[in-house]
């Protein structure tokens, strides 16, 4: 008896305790991802504002989404630089030298793109990364001095044919991706940063074709021979 009364206060504070953490503090890491995913999962179509920042440049611009996996970024700084997919060809047009670059893309390069935009792209980053919470699982500012706040997590390539051996994960409270900070293999850092994201506005396809101006030369698959 004297056991069980000496137990029962402890056992009494630990549930005061359970039940005074946050709901989302009790979902694991992958859990969380899960729910960003299935949120991604009901986007038909989004707009956001697109700043990527590397080592040495910072581009910004619009960016549209499309369900299953288009993309259009008109960018603004380089200036009137456009670039498009449809999942199957990307194509780069460049002022400056008043070309287009049309690449085939391959299965690995078509991730690399969708994992930026989309709920098939997040399927994609489920299979190929390990997940776990940054730090925790306590809201955090985006940044040094920042008001934002967000869930930060850490994704780790689960092997080396990834773009990026790391991805952090910035998640605000409406589930929607504020930030991605990747590694890449040769420990390249780069980071994308999307605001005044706008949910469903109707984006029509039409807004993924894409021609080039009849001045600029097009250089087929720069980067690599297409599959055939």
């Amino acid at each position: 008896m004297l056991m069980k009364t000496r137990v029962t206060p402890v056992v009494f504070f630990l549930i005061l305790l359970a039940s005074a953490v946050p709901a989302q503090e009790l979902l694991t890491a992958t859990a969380f991802f899960d729910r960003v995913s299935d949120h991604y999962g009901g986007i038909e179509d989004y707009s956001a504002q697109i700043t990527i920042t590397n080592e040495d440049s910072v581009s910004y611009g619009t960016l549209l989404y499309r369900k299953p996996n288009f993309i259009r970024i008109d960018f603004e700084r380089p200036e009137d630089q456009i670039l498009v997919s449809d999942g199957e060809r990307l194509q780069v047009y460049i002022p400056r030298y008043n070309v287009v670059l049309s690449q085939q893309l391959r299965a690995r390069s078509d991730e690399s793109l969708a994992a930026l935009a989309g709920e098939r792209g997040l399927a994609l980053l489920r299979r190929n990364y390990s997940i776990a919470y940054l730090d925790s699982p306590a809201m955090v500012p985006l940044e040094d001095q920042s008001a934002e706040m967000v869930t930060k997590l850490r994704l780790n390539w689960r092997n080396t044919g990834e773009g990026y051996r790391q991805l952090v994960l910035s998640i605000g409270e409406d589930l929607l991706i504020r930030r991605i900070t990747g590694v890449t293999a040769d420990y390249r850092e780069v980071q994308f940063d999307f605001r005044n994201v706008e949910i469903n506005p109707g984006i029509p396809a039409s807004r993924f074709e894409y021609r080039g101006p009849a001045s600029a030369n097009t250089f087929y698959d720069f980067l690599f021979e297409g599959e055939g």
